[in-house]
């Protein structure tokens, strides 16, 4: 069997983290498998569907890294749709209703009151037709066996179809909802398995009958816990948290792909450089039933871990010109972000503004430009030097390393300085530790 997953998002948005994880899950799993990975543009809602968010997804997925195998519109597939009602409609298995949705809400209400589920109650066959009332339709269950499956996460899961309503497939308009052109997609497009937010269970136990009713077997399921902020269900303004943020803050995808692909779950999170790696470790067994929790401030830790361990091959055409393997490898270290590596070159080559040291730190100052000019330049510079002035001041520590740091190079901390004061040259050095003491 071709593994075939799909994500399926309406053009009405541009794409959110809870969005982007139900893609990278679907994308992780077919291709740890060899498959194929379809997005699927959910864009029926003519009016609030629009060409530059179709392209928004698209261009979000693409700077993620989510390669595509295939792309389909809805919009793009009516004929398809139009043909399998009209099979359904003659098999019986969707059929006219006329209630209004006041008289809709007034039967829910009456049923409520009588303490009984509010489940649609099929008119008789031979029902009055409204005069002049276009009829919307509704898919007609199977009432006589039950339907289970059993789900990747959820495990084994069971509905009562007498326990749910007949669902509404067609507006009275003509236009379609969710339900039914979800399932002919996913029968004509050879999905394998199906991988979204648990808010869809129920639909998945409407939807297995459909695909029976196509003929079709249905897929695999697997409906995951939602995504969740730490203040509890996901808000507003986290819920608009999605790859324009990301990008803004000047962080990694896959940074976010690396919490995105194991919150939720039993496994660690931590910096993950490819996607073939997530990939390999991907297990629907590890994801547990308890919400998953999103922090924005989690993907900045592990961004800065991640850039830590990236070799420079990874990372050379993002560098400044003429920035070497060896800049590289001495500033990673000290990297939230890859554009803070720039500001480090410059601390490393460029000019600084001497810091204001305290009069004691100004002599420190001094006599560590005098003992440089005698010493040899190299990665044993910064030894000899503090041990020359550890001797001759009776400093140590902090005392000793900090206003050292701080003259040669403008910052409190920083990577180790034996790197640092090689790489900066001799003569910089003596320069940057003679302003200090004469500020």
């Amino acid at each position: 069997m071709t593994v075939r997953t799909r994500f399926a998002p309406s053009p009405t948005g541009r794409l959110h983290v809870g969005n982007i994880r139900t893609a990278l899950h679907n994308h992780l799993f077919a291709r740890q498998h060899g498959g194929e990975f379809i997005l699927r543009i959910d864009d029926t809602d003519g009016e609030r569907s629009t060409a530059a968010f179709d392209q928004a997804i698209r261009d979000d997925l693409d700077w993620l890294g989510l390669a595509l195998d295939r792309s389909v519109r809805q919009s793009e597939r009516f004929d398809l749709y139009e043909r399998e009602f009209e099979r359904l409609k003659a098999a019986g298995r969707v059929y006219a209703c006329y209630e209004t949705p006041e008289e809709l809400d007034v039967r829910r209400k009456v049923l409520l009151g009588r303490g009984l589920p509010p489940v649609y109650e099929r008119q008789p066959e031979d029902a009055a037709v409204a005069e002049g009332r276009a009829p919307h339709w509704r898919f007609r269950l199977d009432h006589d066996r039950a339907i289970g499956w059993t789900d990747l996460i959820r495990g084994p899961q069971s509905f009562d179809p007498k326990l749910l309503s007949d669902p509404v497939v067609r507006r009275a308009d003509g236009s379609w909802l969710y339900l039914l052109p979800s399932v002919i997609d996913d029968v004509d497009l050879g999905i394998s398995h199906i991988v979204r937010g648990e808010d869809h269970v129920s639909n998945s136990a409407t939807q297995i009958q459909m695909f029976e009713a196509l003929g079709a077997p249905p897929p695999a399921f697997a409906h995951e816990a939602l995504l969740v902020a730490a203040e509890g269900k996901l808000s507003k303004r986290l819920g608009a948290y999605g790859v324009g943020d990301v990008r803004e803050a000047g962080l990694e995808p896959m940074a976010l792909l690396s919490v995105l692909a194991r919150i939720g779950t039993s496994q660690p999170v931590d910096p993950v450089a490819s996607l073939d790696t997530l990939a390999a470790g991907f297990d629907f067994a590890h994801f547990g039933r308890a919400p998953a929790h999103f922090d924005p401030h989690e993907v900045e830790l592990i961004n800065a871990r991640l850039l830590h361990g990236l070799d420079y091959e990874v990372v050379a055409e993002r560098l400044p010109s003429g920035a070497s393997e060896a800049e590289w490898l001495l500033l990673r270290p000290n990297l939230e972000r890859l554009s803070d590596f720039a500001g480090w070159q410059h601390v490393v080559a460029g000019d600084i503004d001497a810091p204001d040291l305290a009069h004691d730190e100004r002599l420190l100052a001094r006599d560590a430009a005098a003992l440089a000019r005698d010493l040899e330049w190299n990665g044993e510079t910064w030894r000899a030097l503090t041990s020359a002035l550890k001797d001759s001041s009776g400093r140590t520590g902090r005392a000793l390393f900090h206003p050292l740091r701080l003259a040669l190079t403008g910052r409190d901390s920083g990577p180790e300085m034996a790197g640092l004061l090689e790489r900066m040259g001799k003569d910089r050095a003596i320069e940057r530790l003679t302003a200090a003491a004469h500020r």
